[in-house]
């Protein structure tokens, strides 16, 4: 395989000349008037069960149907602009190293029209200007850092979930609208991007909205760790109000089980941030009165519509278990993928769209997804801004059943930063014009 080969050159290049380049075992392109998509998400290791399964199961569901036109309107029609979408399947674990040689791969091997795919900050951080290299329509589903879009233009990246700091911004507000005046706050999160970023949003906003509370205890674990032991020590010791985490998958499992064990609940209320996906596995372990989000409008928290109620029903029906955040995430991406070509198309005079105005016709899309509309303002067009909420986890022992009590949505003006300013330039401000009525 020769490494750089830009995208749309290798798609031109004669067959016999590019099986030269890559190697005589390459596989085939798409299947004629078929779409090739990379789908990539953590299928080993401990992302894999909360996050990166369900992210998978969610793609496999919505390609099937929107192969057959079987999804509800605005999906009803079948394909990508009338192409069957034929997927690859690629685990993210391995690291950014691995990620960057698998994109590689399926761009100069597996030959595929676009990318959706990416649950780590990191994945994203690395992969985003090698899809630049490479040419190839990149979405991200899942990574929430916002420093994709805010340190750096794209052309063939886009990403159909907001970013971080509306996770921040939106507990620190649920924070001072459910619990208010609080003294002190602590935070666990994990020594990467999504965790640093996390937990410098949610304390500039703080500073906005708590002014007189106190950080006692900043920690960042790695990624993975596992094992919390002395975390928990210096959390108990430090005696704060609440207490912040944007730990997620097997990370916030552990976390959780370990401070269960010694009482950290009973010191400190949890602000979960990604804790929407463990209320579903932990359930009874998982601590009434912890705060917890899900990254948007997701599952617990989305809108009853006709799309919603048809991805809960179907998802539900063919894994047995709701689907999460994560796999909410999934279905952003590709629905939105699917607007973009259908839109793209009509504009095309209902032929192929080419790649370009695949690319002109996502760029500031609006489009429905489950329960919830994405609009993509930021980024020049290639982030999206979406509501947020929150709510009170509370395990309902006469049914069994996990919930969440006393929910507060925030609409997208409230916890996102204007198109041209940077998410710490808009917290330090004071959030200035916020809308959050």
């Amino acid at each position: 395989m020769i490494q750089g080969i830009p995208h749309k050159l290798g798609k031109t290049l004669a067959g016999g000349t590019l099986a030269a380049l890559i190697g005589a075992g390459a596989p085939a392109a798409a299947q004629d008037g078929a779409v090739k998509v990379g789908i990539v998400a953590f299928l080993s290791g401990p992302a894999a069960g909360p996050f990166g399964v369900p992210a998978r199961n969610a793609a496999e569901l919505l390609i099937e149907h929107i192969n057959q036109g079987s999804m509800p309107p605005p999906y009803d029609s079948a394909g990508l602009a009338g192409q069957q979408i034929q997927a690859v399947y690629i685990d993210e674990a391995g690291g950014t190293t691995t990620q960057v040689t698998e994109m590689r791969n399926l761009v100069q091997r597996e030959n595929v029209d676009a990318i959706v795919g990416y649950i780590s900050s990191g994945s994203c951080l690395a992969v985003a200007p090698v899809a630049e290299e490479l040419q190839v329509l990149t979405v991200f589903f899942d990574c929430g850092t916002p420093r994709i879009f805010e340190e750096t233009s794209y052309k063939y990246v886009f990403r159909t979930t907001p970013h971080a700091t509306m996770d921040s911004v939106g507990a620190a507000r649920y924070v001072k609208d459910k619990l208010g005046g609080v003294s002190s706050y602590a935070g666990i999160n994990q020594n990467y991007a999504w965790g640093q970023d996390s937990w410098r949003d949610f304390v500039a906003a703080m500073k906005s909205l708590e002014p007189d509370a106190e950080v006692t205890t900043e920690l960042f674990p790695k990624l993975f760790a596992g094992e919390y032991g002395s975390e928990v020590s210096a959390l108990l010791v430090s005696g704060s109000d609440i207490l912040h985490s944007s730990l997620w998958g097997g990370d916030l499992e552990s976390f959780i089980v370990q401070s269960l064990a010694r009482g950290l609940p009973q010191r400190s209320t949890m602000v979960l941030t990604a804790g929407e996906p463990e209320m579903f596995r932990l359930k009874e372990q998982m601590p009434d009165g912890a705060i917890i989000g899900g990254r948007g409008v997701n599952s617990v928290f989305a809108d009853d519509t006709e799309l919603n109620r048809w991805f809960q029903e179907e998802f539900s029906e063919r894994y047995d278990t709701p689907p999460v955040y994560s796999a909410y995430h999934m279905a952003h991406a590709i629905l939105g993928l699917k607007a973009a070509y259908d839109k793209a198309a009509e504009g095309a005079g209902g032929q192929v769209p080419s790649e370009d105005q695949v690319i002109e016709a996502f760029e500031n899309l609006t489009f429905e997804t489950m329960g919830s509309t994405m609009e993509m303002r930021l980024g020049n067009g290639h982030q999206a801004v979406g509501a947020t909420a929150y709510g009170t986890y509370k395990f309902d022992k006469e049914s069994g059943q996990p919930t969440v009590v006393d929910v507060i949505r925030y609409p997208a003006e409230c916890v996102n930063p204007p198109e041209g300013t940077t998410s710490i330039e808009w917290l330090e401000a004071g959030m200035p014009d916020a809308k959050c009525g």
